[in-house]
């Protein structure tokens, strides 16, 4: 596939997310999809790695039951190779605590043919445990 049309799943992908449509988001991955954000810590419960759509389902799931999303704004794409790279402006209130995040959010997906068989995320770790926490 085409760089412009891995970008363009990619921001359907994103639309998905916005828009709470969830078949529509995971119709843009593989079978066997390998996804993670911040794999190495448990600070929040949708941090660590997913393999397959179920578990991004659950993913979803528990970043929506965890925050809620008032901004998500792509401000940035670049190709390597198979690889889409995208910097997203992001801003969500912890709905435990009502406590607020701000931060630019780092994304790399890989495509095998048409659909995205890899992501990662990375967050600021810190400011996301912070909102756990009541003021």
């Amino acid at each position: 596939m085409s760089a412009e049309s891995n970008i363009k799943t990619v921001e359907s992908l994103y639309a998905a997310f916005v828009q709470g449509d969830i078949p529509g988001l995971l119709a843009t991955l593989g079978e066997d999809i390998d996804w993670a954000s911040e794999t190495t810590s448990t600070v929040a419960p949708w941090y660590g790695v997913r393999h397959g759509k179920e578990a991004v389902s659950s993913y979803l799931q528990q970043l929506a039951e965890t925050l809620e999303v008032k901004d998500f704004t792509p401000l940035l794409y670049a190709v390597a190779d198979s690889d889409i790279l995208t910097v997203v402006r992001f801003h969500a209130v912890n709905r435990a605590t009502d406590r607020p995040i701000t931060m630019d959010l780092h994304h790399q997906f890989t495509f095998h043919g048409d659909h995205i068989t890899y992501f990662r995320g990375t967050e600021d770790t810190a400011q996301v445990e912070a909102t756990f926490h009541p003021a």
